[in-house]
């Protein structure tokens, strides 16, 4: 009995390892001399599996299937065939030997030739069938989608199980895997997935997608980490000129500008599903650029493509990223429509790009299935829902993801699941998490009250000296319909207390019918921005800023009230009115913002008490939020932005002293310019019907800090220009690298250049200057202030320098004609 039971048992075991069998190999591939040969081709033989080895001529290809022999090949060099001993085989050197004649193969010297290549014929061959393929060839389509993102901790090995830091999450442990693309070990840390049906109509250039269901695990209700990622792998077309990925322009290999970028290979032809298809492979002809490396097969006659593998090279200029890889397959309809069935993603977040470090795998896989056609839609259908959700979409059973799930999950799945559900529970585990959600928003989490945040804590300026500030704010989920929050702050030198508190309800969640009301008594740096909002809580880092240049004093104290409402009647337009009551007055001895109440007798005012109403839009297309809560925040991707704001200054109600009124205009247009970099334009507009003082004026925000403020003038100081009306514009471009990379000394480098002009012309009324008792002497830029800037981005990956020159005013006394500003940012 025990005989059968055992033979049983090894038999179970033997079929499951027959069933799970895979074909595994990695390795390098050098020249005679050891050195390393990029981009070498290496495929199991007689199959359309292959992999493209990166510029250091490393590679890792895995199969499902059992093969024995592969086939290692590149330009210049001979065909090798190796036999494979076992079905796992690690750390090869694949010596290739230089091609002994032309007939063997045709021998170009680093690059491929742009003349007489079969590749090139095929690639014009697909430039010219691409919208005639696939979706393209109907008026409208519907599908339904099924997609799961997943965050893995990487390169897990002995030692990093054994860290502390894991005490009493050992488990977690058991469900390691084996990354297909890398080959390197990890671990699952989150998982999402999610089921829509999405619609589309070409002629009105229209996408609706209706989630119907979602479920997460590792980090429940972890909007932020579902927004980054899906604002990271946005979706793409392989067929556009340029593929955009973590904010920057990637060259697609399949682009009208390929040829000057790739190199290109006819490596083989197939049958695949049928369908005869040509293999092409491709890499760059330059390093730092923002490029692939892969290959793809494309259809004979339709000249669509069947599928495509194509990975990020190691040596472009992103950060954080050590590897992107990405996989698409697509079936045929009808005999001759190619529809997109799967989509893999995949990312290697790393602080280095070096072969052992450990990271984190950031993957998207999404299928597509249930194609329908011309099934016309009323254009109201594709219009955004502005606050939509539905409860019901993140609360669906496991039997429903059972059956609706586009291929079941493996036990090995599921198990994951069971233990992302599990580790939530440990007390080790919530603590990490906390640290990492407190460094993410600045709060600290007590219950339903977040304190914070902990980033203003600290401060200083002339007038306060040093600068203590704590405050907090209620929180009970990300989704919530009202909110209060409020801080208190307490200077040094001046021996005050200061204070702000403030409300929000969300009347209605459908439109954002939001009220919100709170005051607010404190110093601000005036004139830190041009285009003003009324956030009762909003405070210009101006105001207290650590590190300062010159006279920081000319501070103000204000008293400030409003009530306001909101709406959002349509996705992304905003509507605003609000009411305003504030008294300003100088907060330092050295700064006066006095006014002549009566010129004949010199008799001065040195406060001002002013009510107002105003009413504002603001219009944000593709602007990306994060929750559906009466505070959102926005997803870091770039957005047109364009603002308008009304008021309107009482004379008399609630003792006020000005009647006057205001108009203010600031459109903001950012651009991709392929593999150029990103342009931003920037205008702002305004002007002051009526006579009004300092207090009042528009101030042409300088920057005395040591950092780069988008907004302000680097080489101005505060109050150097005063007006009531002006016109500002400005121009930055970021070019990502793309000249650096061209200087050979400079490329290992990955920094990137950064140009701007700022430019503002405005001018004062008699009236206004008539008034003015402060001691200011008013200045305007009546002739246009101009400055220009070139900086240097991405030092040490941290790190931006701007350098700025004045373009005129240059003998102003006490002021900058060259000043060096600085920044920090997390980019990739």
């Amino acid at each position: 009995m025990k005989k059968k039971f055992l033979f049983l048992t090894l038999f179970v075991l033997m079929s499951t390892l027959t069933i799970c069998s895979q074909t595994k190999v990695s390795g390098v591939v050098v020249d005679k001399q050891s050195q390393p040969i990029p981009f070498a081709n290496i495929v199991f033989k007689n199959s359309s599996e292959g992999i493209v080895a990166n510029e250091d001529g490393l590679f890792y290809l895995e199969s499902a299937k059992n093969y024995n022999l592969i086939l290692i090949s590149s330009v210049g060099f001979s065909e090798k065939e190796i036999t494979l001993e076992k079905p796992v085989t690690y750390n090869m050197k694949i010596q290739l030997n230089g091609a002994e004649s032309l007939n063997e193969v045709v021998i170009y010297t680093g690059k491929t030739s742009k003349k007489n290549n079969p590749a090139l014929d095929i690639l014009r061959k697909i430039w010219e069938k691409k919208r005639k393929n696939g979706l393209y060839l109907f008026n409208q389509y519907q599908l339904e989608k099924y997609e799961k993102v997943e965050f893995d901790v990487n390169s897990i090995d002995s030692a990093f199980m054994k860290n502390r830091l894991f005490k009493g999450m050992e488990f977690i442990f058991n469900q390691m895997d084996t990354s297909k693309v890398t080959g390197k070990t990890y671990l699952p840390i989150f998982v999402n997935e999610a089921l829509a049906d999405v619609y589309g109509d070409l002629k009105l250039k229209k996408v609706k997608e209706k989630i119907k269901a979602n479920k997460t695990s590792g980090f429940n209700g972890n909007q932020q980490i579902l927004s980054f990622v899906k604002d990271l792998y946005s979706n793409y077309d392989i067929y556009n000129n340029y593929l955009t990925f973590f904010d920057k322009s990637f060259t697609s290999p399949l682009s009208k500008t390929g040829v000057d970028v790739y190199n290109y290979i006819l490596r083989d032809s197939a049958y695949i599903d049928d369908k005869w298809c040509y293999n092409i492979v491709f890499y760059p002809r330059r390093k730092n650029e923002l490029t692939f490396k892969g290959d793809f097969w494309v259809n004979d006659s339709t000249f669509a493509i069947k599928k495509i593998n194509m990975a990020v090279t190691k040596s472009a200029n992103i950060n954080w990223v050590k590897d992107i890889y990405l996989e698409q397959e697509f079936e045929v309809v009808s005999d001759s429509v190619f529809l997109l069935t799967k989509d893999y993603l995949m990312s290697d977040f790393a602080l280095n790009k070096k072969e052992n470090s450990k990271g984190v795998y950031g993957k998207r896989t999404t299928f597509f299935r249930n194609h329908k056609f011309n099934i016309e839609k009323p254009p109201a259908f594709y219009k955004d829902e502005v606050n939509y959700l539905d409860p019901d979409v993140y609360g669906k059973s496991d039997e429903y993801w059972e059956e609706n799930r586009f291929e079941n999950l493996s036990k090995d799945e599921l198990g994951v699941y069971k233990m992302l559900d599990t580790l939530q529970t440990v007390k080790r585990f919530k603590q990490i998490y906390s640290t990492v959600q407190i460094l993410g928003s600045g709060f600290v989490q007590f219950g339903n009250f977040d304190y914070g945040p902990i980033f203003s804590t600290f401060g200083y300026n002339e007038v306060e000296g040093v600068r203590l500030r704590t405050g907090g704010r209620t929180y009970f989920g990300v989704n919530d319909t009202w909110r209060l929050q409020g801080y208190t702050a307490y200077g040094f030198n001046d021996d005050k207390f200061k204070y702000g508190l403030s409300g929000k309800w969300m009347l209605d969640k459908k439109n954002r019918l939001i009220i919100s009301g709170g005051n607010r008594r404190d110093i601000e740096q005036i004139g830190a921005s041009l285009t003003t909002t009324y956030d009762v809580l909003g405070r210009s880092f101006a105001s207290s800023a650590v590190f300062a240049s010159g006279n920081n004093g000319k501070l103000t104290s204000i008293n400030l009230s409003n009530i306001a409402i909101e709406i959002e009647p349509v996705k992304n337009l905003t509507f605003q009115s609000g009411i305003s009551y504030r008294t300003l007055e100088s907060a330092s001895n050295t700064f006066s913002l006095d006014y002549f109440i009566d010129n004949v007798n010199g008799i001065t005012k040195s406060d001002v008490k002013q009510s107002e109403i105003n009413l504002q839009v603001e219009y944000t297309p593709k602007r990306k939020t994060i929750g559906f809560a009466v505070e959102r925040e926005n997803v870091d991707s770039p957005y047109s932005r364009f603002f308008v704001n009304y008021s309107h200054g009482f004379k008399g109600l609630l003792d006020s002293d000005f009647q006057y009124d205001k108009i203010q205009l600031y459109y903001k247009q950012p651009f991709i310019i392929g593999p150029l970099g990103r342009t931003n334009f920037i205008i702002e507009l305004g002007k002051t019907f009526g006579t009004v003082p300092l207090g009042l004026m528009s101030v042409i925000p300088g920057n005395q800090t040591f950092f780069t403020v988008e907004n302000a003038f680097n080489n101005l100081n505060f109050y150097e220009f005063v007006s009531d009306q002006y016109a500002t514009f400005q121009w930055n471009h970021n070019f990502n690298g793309r000249l650096f990379s061209r200087i050979p000394f400079m490329r290992k480098l990955n920094w990137r250049e950064v140009v701007s002009v700022k430019g503002v012309y405005g001018n004062i009324s008699d009236a206004n200057r008539a008034i003015n008792a402060s001691g200011l002497i008013y200045t305007a830029p009546e002739k246009g202030y101009w400055e220009y800037s070139a900086g240097i981005g991405n030092i040490f990956k941290l790190l931006r320098v701007d350098f700025t020159w004045r373009g005129n005013y240059l003998n102003v006394p006490d002021t900058n004609r060259f000043t060096i500003k600085g920044s920090f940012g997390f980019n990739f």
